[in-house]
């Protein structure tokens, strides 16, 4: 296949009268002018052309593609100077590559603080005012102040400069983001994104100090925790049962205390004081997000900014033209005339149930994979505790819980990396009909298959493994001779907190980190050599003058869009607040992350794509949608996690219902229920025991009567108090949350107080100045008619007939209209 080539390059200037196109003269320094070094290049268009089969050989079949391709270019390129447009066509061509009081002093005194964190970088006189200004239009440009035609709009090269001294450096790490000057460069819907991820960086401050806090308890108090301090007790001996069939011998509980002391750190009465802080910290966050978001509306002119019809896709222009010919063909005249503008739900029912099947498949494909993982977890565990290596056979459940959560990570990134491509082919199927339709639908998807996908494994650790294990002589078994996996001693939670903690972590460095850096940098590498090898077998005449800086600028890496950088955040967000009572810590390296990813992503706009086109938003759309869901089902998720995974109601049920001295002694005894080894089936009876003495009874966790009881084995009276306990907590927990969440959301008002009165003002001030101008012009209007009605008075003194005078009247009043135009233009 013949390479392609990138031709002329025309280089547009926003004269907002002119109409010429631009004289070919010498080239401009640096590349930001016209050749003539005066008219300021405002937008750089770019295209690909085939190159031409030679005259000797036959015609390429595409050749005629392409002719017709550049008729459409210069008949657009036509409409642009008929617009007013400037263009100036590159004439090098050069081969590329598919690829107040008080509070006054207070503000002083914060200002001089923080001082050294503001980005130097030129700031308005007078921040509390604010010129009245409207969305530019051509049509009324006469309402508008300019004063030099060149200087209008802002020049993006020193903003470029200015933003990665001041804000695209890790050196910078520590200031504030220059979020005027990321709008005024890259346009309003980035910059709501790197101010949505600053307030949401700025957030994760006081939750990390509390989450550092609630960990210090959890150090303080475990020396003192008597329910660790009895399973660490080797004097009491509780003799558990075998974990596995004939290869397991009994054990001591005693054995576990290393367990049970860590469990300690996450499983305290401060780590439900946690949860529903988080639950608070959530509503907070969005509340302040949507006063921010409205303050930025308000000084970026974006309050009044209506959402225009937009055009539909390319794809489904075509979509619609195949329906057009294919009923001509058929000759269907019954069908309504709408339906033949546009698909309907008919039309789109094939895509539909490829979606559905396809998004059910990857579910599924999830489920089966944390399965696999969870097969894998019981084999392996069987296998190492035959081993006869003591150290391997003490340490399996370290050793299984370590690797299976390493592949659980590495699955997790495949399959990201899958359902990202597959969301968005699913979303082409259904042809959306306009872009941003295009764009909620990605986004849905992506999230929804992404979202099974890294909490599938949290998931189950924390409400399924150990729920349905059976009891000693009546095991559920998985696959023959292979239980389902049992909790640690200490419970779920501490394997619950070390599976987030990795999982987190591993996306964070390898996915969020290692590939937003290393790929695109061996892309960038590999296409360097790819030039440099293209280079030598080129003449060096094409290549002869020195690069301009649009041709760097287009070699740079495409912008596809800010759906990855806000789906790493929104995955991020659930790590912070969905199992928060199982890993306080998880704001702290969420924070840690976010101080790398802002300059990371600041870096990578600034000097490692390609400038996208400017586009205004007055809100970050359905990605609120989904950060509000997200903070209502955490406050269902952590009271579950409480509830079920941790040991946090058995305890309070022990101590206030069944201990005689209101203390937690003799809590780890009330938790294990005994086991007569003699019903035990037979074959699975340890082969060899290490104990001296004969073992009568074991302890399993549980709350089962005893097997001298009259209903052995059967779910005892504190089984069922822990169970009423546990779904009481559920309810009242979620009630109260939900109800000081609305009650945080009322208190705090969505619109600031002084930006309300403003824009009420503001839309006073507009409305008078609008009506204003609408005077003048009807005064204008009546000057021009009584001034004709004084020409026709002193033109006609005569009788005349009324044909000839209602002609002359005519004319007149043509020509007063024609002198009001032109006055106009002046005002």
């Amino acid at each position: 296949m013949d390479p392609e080539s990138l031709q002329g390059l025309p280089k547009i200037n926003n004269y907002l009268d002119g109409t010429q196109v631009g004289a070919r003269g010498g080239t401009s320094p640096g590349g930001k002018h016209f050749r003539d070094s005066k008219r300021k290049v405002d937008y750089v268009l770019a295209y690909h052309y085939r190159k031409r089969a030679s005259h000797h050989s036959e015609q390429h079949p595409l050749d005629a593609l392409e002719e017709e391709r550049r008729e459409q270019r210069e008949e657009y390129e036509r409409n642009l100077v008929e617009a007013g447009l400037e263009i100036e066509k590159d004439i090098e061509m050069y081969e590329i590559k598919e690829e107040g009081g008080i509070l006054k002093k207070l503000y002083e005194i914060w200002h001089k603080a923080t001082k050294p964190l503001q980005p130097k970088v030129p700031q308005q006189n007078n921040t509390k005012m604010k010129s009245l200004s409207y969305p530019f239009s051509r049509e009324k440009i006469y309402l508008y102040n300019i004063k030099d035609k060149d200087t209008f709009f802002d020049n993006a090269t020193r903003s470029r400069i200015l933003l990665y001294r001041e804000w695209a450096r890790y050196g910078a790490f520590y200031k504030y983001q220059p979020i005027d000057l990321i709008r005024k460069y890259f346009g309003e819907k980035i910059g709501l994104y790197f101010a949505w991820l600053g307030l949401y960086t700025e957030f994760l401050i006081p939750s990390s100090v509390v989450g550092i806090i609630v960990f210090l308890y959890g150090c303080i108090t475990m020396e003192s925790d008597i329910p660790s301090k009895e399973m660490c007790d080797q004097e009491k001996a509780f003799t558990m049962c075998p974990l596995c069939d004939k290869s397991c011998d009994y054990w001591n509980l005693s054995t576990a205390c290393a367990t049970a002391r860590a469990s300690h750190l996450f499983d305290n009465p401060a780590t439900v004081f946690f949860s529903v802080f988080m639950a608070l910290w959530a509503t907070m966050f969005l509340e302040q997000w949507k006063r921010l978001q409205m303050r930025l509306g308000y000084f970026w002119d974006l309050t009044g900014l209506e959402e225009e019809e937009e055009h539909p896709r390319p794809e489904y222009e075509t979509k619609v033209r195949q329906k057009k010919l294919k009923n001509e063909t058929n000759k269907k005249d019954n069908i309504d005339e709408d339906e033949k503008e546009k698909l309907t739900w008919r039309d789109r029912m094939p895509g539909y149930l490829v979606n559905v099947a396809s998004i059910l498949f990857m579910i599924t494909l999830t489920f089966s994979a944390v399965f696999g993982v969870t097969v894998y977890r019981i084999t392996t565990a069987a296998a190492l505790s035959i081993s006869k290596n003591e150290s391997t056979r003490s340490n399996v459940r370290v050793t299984v819980t370590a690797t299976a959560v390493i592949i659980n990570l590495v699955v997790i990134l495949i399959l990201d990396e899958i359902y990202g491509a597959v969301a968005k082919w699913l979303t082409e199927m259904e042809v959306p009909k306009t872009e941003k339709t295009f764009e909620e639908r990605l986004i849905l998807k992506a999230f929804l298959l992404k979202f099974v996908n890294s909490y599938a494994p949290i998931f189950y650790v924390a409400f399924f493994k150990g729920r349905f294990v059976g009891r000693p002589g009546s095991y559920v078994y998985m696959f023959d001779g292979y239980r389902m996996e049992e909790c640690a001693p200490g419970g779920c939670l501490m394997e619950l907190c070390i599976q987030l903690s990795i999982i987190m972590l591993g996306k964070q460095l390898i996915q969020n980190n290692l590939f937003e850096i290393g790929i695109p940098y061996l892309k960038k590498l590999f296409r360097k050599l790819k030039d440099e090898r293209t280079e030598k077998k080129e003449n060096d005449s094409n290549h002869s003058k020195h690069p301009q800086q649009w041709d760097l600028d287009y070699m740079l890496e495409p912008f596809t869009g800010l759906t990855p950088e806000y789906m790493e955040m929104i995955i991020q967000f659930g790590f912070v607040t969905l199992f928060v009572a199982s890993f306080p810590l998880a704001p702290v390296f969420a924070l840690l992350n976010n101080i790398i990813e802002v300059r990371l992503d600041a870096k990578k706009f600034v000097s490692e794509l390609r400038r996208p086109d400017t586009v205004r938003e007055k809100d970050i759309g359905i990605w609120y949608n989904i950060l509000s869901g997200i903070g209502k089902f955490s406050v269902i998720i952590n009271a579950f996690v409480i509830s079920v995974t941790s040991d946090f109601i058995p305890r309070l049920v022990y101590q206030y219902a069944y201990s005689q001295n209101g203390t937690m002694h003799g809590f780890i005894n009330h938790t294990l229920s005994y086991f007569n080894v003699s019903h035990l089936k037979a074959g699975t009876q340890p082969d060899i025991s290490q104990f001296e003495q004969e073992v009568i009874f074991c302890r399993y966790k549980d709350y089962r009567e005893p097997p001298w009881s009259p209903n052995p084995y059967e779910f005892s009276k504190q089984y069922w108090s822990v169970l009423s306990a546990r779904l009481a907590f559920v309810i009242l927990f979620q009630n109260l949350v939900m109800f000081l969440s609305a009650l945080v959301d009322w208190m705090i008002p969505d619109i600031p107080k002084d930006i309300s009165e403003q824009i009420k003002k503001e839309k006073s001030m507009l409305v008078d100045f609008f009506l204003k101008e609408e005077h003048e012009k009807l005064k204008l209007i009546e000057s021009f008619i009584m001034r004709d009605k004084h020409r026709n008075k002193g033109e006609t003194k005569g009788r005349r007939n009324r044909a000839a005078s209602f002609c002359q009247f005519s004319r007149s009043q043509r020509g007063s209209f024609t002198s009001f135009s032109s006055q106009h233009t002046e005002v």
